[in-house]
């Protein structure tokens, strides 16, 4: 009787209301099937057949290529169960030399202890052993790991993730980078290399993954982001300019891969931040570019060959640029030509500006320093320099870093100096003489003393630094120094001569 009844009520209904319910219901069903995508958001499902499709149209077994916008589980695992194949754990074993205390062997304390104070027992060595991790960049087994890892090692075998196991041995180190190339012994068959990728065309925010040999549990991927790009002066190493990234680095991730999505390796996993030891949220890798010349080098040398320039840098503050009236108030500035150099032979000057090498704008002394070095010997540059209010070019062809010559670099003291507070001493032929100063040092006086609790102290001012110039005007008395000192309006600058380098300071009176 319900369904007879049910039947006579849909038939009275009018067609046309028929044809609009069905329309509201067609339009409604097509709205819950864009909602997502009007969102900005995906359903699981379209996310994997986009990437799996992307990975099945790419050309090559090495590549893998993400949609430009959408991420999925299945794309991750892809990239990282391919890439942990790269990865090998190193364990190094080195020799450390215990050292007895020479106390019980001293002739005072055992005539005033007597015989009963034990004899001191020779000196000892034990074995210890590291663990760390490595990154396959050769089918024949070339692999790329920290210096630190390995350093001293007389031992060292790698760990496939397939469970074979290989003893390595060093090919060349570069503790200036902290970089390692390994060659595993004998012949191995069926190893999976890493592509590099170019870590120049990394973003803030690209998302990586860290593979490495955490606390010794092997073959470990993290994720996370690049949080920071070009990170120097963190006071590892001589050559910085770090990645920086909240992809969890622990003991034992040290010479590990940092990969991206396309899985190509970006970085050498090297360092962490850290109060406890342990994951703090900040690690730090060895930038893919760095490396890769680092490794081709010692491959084709047995060492690092590295560009030199010859000029003695500092960094430009807006205190130093209004005080020597620059046109910028940030930047690299040379405070020194060394002699005989490529520098001097290009021409370059005390006071010029480095704006640009090779069209690469240059924002900081660290920069400028890894610039160069890794543009290598002979290679010819040009260097875009601020001279006088003027923008100038200059070609210069790079020689050769000898072990021997000291990098030029000086830190720049953030802020000027509210009062002198030091005493200065005319320098005379004995003085100069004992100071063994350069025949290019024609002129200047010599700070004696710094008063502690005097912000010249607090900027690097020292007894033995000798001013040469005030404002610069060459100074040639101490009379003369205060005088001018005392006359000129602040800020004042100060060009000091310190252990063969010159350096900027700038004070506020």
């Amino acid at each position: 009787m319900k369904k007879k009844l049910k039947k006579n009520i849909f038939a009275h209904i009018d067609m046309k209301l028929k044809i609009l319910i069905l329309g509201l219901a067609l339009i409604f069903g097509s709205c819950l099937g864009k909602t997502s995508t009007g969102l900005g958001i995906e359903s699981d499902n379209s996310i994997k057949e986009k990437a799996l499709s992307k990975n099945n149209s790419s050309t090559s077994s090495n590549q893998f290529q993400p949609g430009d916008k959408f991420i999925s589980s299945e794309l991750l695992a892809d990239v990282s169960e391919k890439r942990v194949q790269s990865v090998v754990n190193i364990s190094s074993t080195r020799i450390i030399q215990r050292r007895r205390s020479p106390f019980f062997s001293d002739p005072f304390f055992r005539h005033f202890f007597g015989p009963r104070m034990p004899r001191r027992k020779p000196d000892s060595q034990h074995r210890a052993k590291s663990l760390g991790s490595g990154v396959i960049v050769s089918k024949d087994g070339i692999i790329l790991t920290n210096n630190h890892v390995v350093k001293k090692s007389f031992e060292i075998k790698v760990n496939l993730s397939d469970g074979r196991e290989y003893k390595a041995e060093i090919v060349g180190t570069d503790p200036k980078t902290d970089i390692a190339v390994l060659r595993i012994k004998g012949k191995v068959k069926n190893l999976k290399p890493v592509p590099f990728g170019n870590s120049a065309k990394l973003k803030l925010g690209n998302m990586v993954l860290a593979i490495g040999n955490p606390f010794g549990f092997g073959h470990t991927v993290t994720m996370g982001i690049v949080s920071a790009k070009g990170r120097a002066n963190v006071g590892l190493v001589d050559y910085e300019d770090f990645i920086q990234t909240d992809a969890a680095i622990n003991p034992g991730n040290s010479g590990g891969a940092l990969i991206n999505l396309k899985g190509e390796l970006i970085g050498i996993n090297t360092a962490i931040a850290s109060k406890t030891g342990g994951y703090q949220g900040i690690g730090f890798a060895i930038p893919s570019n760095m490396a890769k010349k680092v490794l081709d080098s010692i491959l084709k040398h047995g060492k690092v060959y590295r560009g030199w320039l010859g000029v003695v840098i500092q960094q430009v503050n807006p205190h130093l640029g209004k005080a020597l009236k620059l046109k910028v108030s940030r930047g690299v500035i040379i405070s020194d030509v060394m002699s005989d150099s490529p520098a001097m032979k290009a021409g370059l000057k005390r006071r010029d500006v480095i704006v640009e090498i090779d069209s690469i704008k240059i924002k900081s002394t660290g920069q400028l320093r890894n610039i160069i070095a890794m543009k290598g010997v002979g290679k010819k540059i040009k260097i875009k320099v601020l001279r006088n209010g003027k923008y100038k070019i200059v070609k210069v062809t790079l020689e050769k870093l000898q072990s021997g010559r000291k990098i030029g670099f000086n830190k720049t003291p953030d802020q000027g100096v509210s009062t002198s507070g030091i005493k200065v001493r005319t320098l005379d032929s004995e003085l100069r003489k004992k100071l063994s100063l350069p025949s290019s040092i024609n002129s200047g006086v010599l700070i004696t003393s710094v008063q502690r609790g005097f912000q010249a102290w607090t900027a690097g001012l020292r007894p033995g630094d000798v001013v040469i110039k005030l404002n610069r005007k060459k100074v040639d008395s101490a009379s003369q120094f205060d005088q001018r000192f005392n006359k000129v309006k602040s800020p004042v600058v100060l060009l000091v001569y310190r252990d063969g380098k010159t350096i900027y300071f700038v004070i506020r009176k």
